[in-house]
């Protein structure tokens, strides 16, 4: 069971050390540090370079560090994919990742590598391909030595390969962030929404987290350090939410409980799928809670 809250995810350069740098001090649950579009192809290399020894030193706290390299069949991918072995980030997160195929392959990689235990592998949504073959891509997660961990929406991408226009809201990407939702919930794996991208529009941002919360995302991928705070906050297991989860876990311990598949609390049927998923909610409460006293 996945407990690191992964409420607020940071996309940041690696091509800019300055924010590299910067990146240590923001309450982000995560950060993305990329090789892939926020760098121009002259400073791939450098970058490459900057974001190992970033990883490699640490002082990032207890923020999951993800790597996202380019494409394996680009230029850059598999100089990419060996410097991220080599320095044992928490995840590399795959681009362009269309099928099963791609996910089994960056596997083996990892397993011929003898990549550390602790790294995982993420990946992109961001084609129409990706989303028409979700079941198999998240059922990759389900295989022998598998490290998949987390699907993350790229939905600009969604948006410019489908021609679908989101001005007057987000109702025409419903389909593919339910469908993600689904497809990683059953197999066990986290899910990210996609970026917002008027970082200014505070409101529209605040409306876009309650979207992604209410669909079941774990939390929202970001490219701005102001939308972390609100996505924290609207992310995070709400007071209500965790005392009934923590009453829940309480009442299956008791004596007279032990061994039942359901049972009542505050009136209301409770099974033991309730349970697991209040026990998962008091992890990541608790988990949030440890990450605050480290920042």
């Amino acid at each position: 069971m996945q407990t690191s809250p992964r409420r607020s995810v940071l996309y940041m350069p690696g091509s800019n050390a300055r924010a590299l740098e910067k990146a240590k001090s923001i309450a982000a649950d995560a950060l993305i540090l990329d090789l892939e579009d926020a760098v121009a192809p002259a400073a791939k290399a450098s970058a490459r370079a900057q974001v190992c020894a970033a990883v490699h030193s640490g002082g990032y706290g207890r923020r999951e560090l993800v790597i996202r390299i380019n494409a394996l069949d680009t230029a850059w991918g598999e100089a990419d994919l060996a410097a991220a072995i080599a320095v044992a980030p928490d995840a590399i997160l795959l681009p362009k990742t269309g099928s099963a195929a791609d996910v089994l392959a960056v596997t083996d990689r990892l397993a011929r590598a003898e990549a550390a235990a602790k790294t995982r592998l993420w990946v992109m949504i961001e084609t129409p391909l990706a989303i028409l073959n979700l079941k198999e891509i998240a059922a990759a997660a389900a295989r022998e030595r598998a490290r998949l961990d987390c699907l993350v929406l790229g939905t600009n991408d969604l948006v410019k390969e489908t021609r679908a226009d989101l001005s007057a809201g987000a109702w025409p990407a419903h389909y593919w962030l339910s469908a993600a939702v689904v497809a990683a919930r059953a197999f066990g794996l986290d899910v990210l929404d996609g970026v917002y991208n008027d970082f200014r529009d505070r409101e529209g941002f605040r409306r876009a987290c309650l979207d992604g919360r209410a669909l079941g995302f774990d939390g929202k991928t970001l490219i701005h350090p102001d939308q972390v705070s609100d996505a924290n906050a609207i992310f995070a297991p709400v007071e209500a939410e965790l005392a009934f989860a923590r009453k829940i876990l309480a009442a299956f311990q008791q004596p007279e409980n032990e061994g039942k598949g359901v049972i009542t609390v505050e009136g209301r049927m409770v099974e033991l799928l309730h349970a697991k998923m209040a026990a998962r909610t008091v992890a990541i409460a608790e988990a949030i809670q440890a990450l605050g006293t480290d920042r």
